[in-house]
């Protein structure tokens, strides 16, 4: 096991490109293990594409960019897989097979990540159904469930290999606002556990709420709270 300090993400000099267009520049920010930090912004502005970046969904044209360990600039397809264990990916719209049940959801993504035995991958299901409070539901099927316990379900299988961070693309944007501050506080939980987390989010209120670190794509540019004062008020999310 590796106990480097280095941070789980490096971002340095990076330019953000969705199709042919530059929707960031000059992007520079790191984050540390364990540590948890908001990304904010208006619709359209770079929220998406700089977290698809980080995973390699999109191409790194300019600049650098490491996320835990692997160098997104010069990745390897082949080597995707492997990056992608080492993070959480978690979707507001849950990209959850409809026709298949919980378990198997959860079961198709610990094959597609290299776990063969059948004992292991059936112990980590239930593990990991515990953490997110639906120990009972692995034989249901997505359409049976409340949004919030299909959001609950996404965090489960991004919890799956363990992740050194999780990356959250508005994932209580769909939910009433009773139900968004308990997954934002299953999010807290997971955080405290020692899991980075970078959440994009609308929700001015959970921001406002639980102050802590944030970075706000603005214009073309990604600012961050550590190194700048900036009024969060005034941006309509």
């Amino acid at each position: 096991m590796s106990f480097s300090s280095d941070p789980v993400v490096r971002v340095k000099d990076a330019s953000i490109f969705q199709d042919d267009r530059t929707v960031l520049s000059d992007v520079n920010f790191e984050i540390e293990k364990g540590e948890f930090v908001f990304l904010i912004g208006r619709t359209g502005g770079g929220k998406t594409s700089l977290l698809k970046t980080l995973y390699a969904d999109l191409d790194l044209r300019l600049g650098e960019i490491v996320v835990a360990g692997y160098n997104i600039r010069t990745i390897k397809q082949k080597d995707v897989p492997m990056l992608r264990r080492k993070l959480g990916i978690i979707f507001q719209d849950f990209q959850l097979f409809p026709d298949r049940s919980v378990a198997e959801n959860l079961t198709f993504v610990m094959q597609a990540t290299g776990w063969k035995e059948k004992s292991k991958m059936k112990t980590r299901l239930t593990e990991v159904l515990m953490r997110v409070g639906l120990g009972s539901v692995g034989s249901k099927m997505p359409h049976q469930l409340s949004g919030g316990e299909q959001q609950r379900v996404v965090i489960a299988r991004a919890l799956l290999n363990e992740p050194v961070i999780l990356l959250a693309d508005e994932p209580t944007g769909n939910l009433d606002p009773e139900v968004s501050q308990g997954i934002f506080k299953l999010f807290q939980e997971i955080n405290n556990s020692g899991t980075a987390i970078l959440m994009a989010t609308h929700d001015h209120t959970l921001v406002k709420k639980y102050p802590g670190r944030v970075l706000k794509c603005e214009k073309g540019r990604v600012l961050d709270s550590k190194v700048e004062e900036f009024d969060l008020s005034t941006d309509q999310y």
